[in-house]
């Protein structure tokens, strides 16, 4: 038996912000505001652009980080499997940027993680069986309840941005229902 690197996107994310976890919060602290999206985002800072995509790599603590990571490294191989290595990239990728761009622009928090990503992988794994012309009942139940859960939290204030969750959720919805309607 060997090793096999059977979800290239997935694990390639993983390790990346494991590093970047580990970097950041042991020998390099400084570097931690490299991977938040800040709500004054000034237009020519090339690092305010690197963080519209590098948010989803830094967490807040461990237990941040091995939350969202579970979900991703549970999802995102089977997601890999049925969408490609390429279009999940881009699915993340799309995520990432619009998550920050809006968070920049209409809260004035920071936003770091990878949440956005879990609940676009969420709802994408709602239409693995997709057939053209129908609407999975378990794409509606996983809508219903993720993405509920997350506007009745969103009333409370715990530091949690259910915004790019639900954001996260609609993106895959989007992409889930756009790449599988033919």
């Amino acid at each position: 038996m060997r090793l096999s690197y059977n979800a290239p996107v997935v694990l390639s994310l993983t390790f990346l912000a494991l590093g970047i976890f580990v970097i950041t919060h042991t020998i390099a602290p400084f570097l931690q505001g490299w991977f938040i999206t800040y709500p004054i985002f000034n237009l020519v800072n090339p690092i305010d652009y690197f963080r519209l995509f590098s948010h989803i790599l830094g967490h807040q603590n461990i237990e941040h980080f091995v939350g969202n990571f579970t979900f991703i490294l549970l999802l995102g191989p089977i997601l890999e499997e049925k969408y490609g290595s390429q279009r999940l990239l881009v699915f993340i990728l799309t995520t990432a940027f619009i998550t920050g761009v809006l968070n920049a622009v209409f809260f004035n928090t920071g936003l770091l993680g990878a949440s956005g990503i879990v609940f676009l992988f969420i709802l994408l794994a709602s239409f693995t069986t997709f057939k053209s012309g129908e609407i999975p009942l378990t794409f509606i139940f996983v809508f219903v309840i993720f993405i509920g859960q997350e506007v009745y939290s969103a009333l409370g204030n715990d530091n949690v941005s259910q915004f790019a969750h639900i954001l996260g959720g609609m993106i895959g919805s989007v992409f889930g229902f756009k790449v599988n309607k033919t």
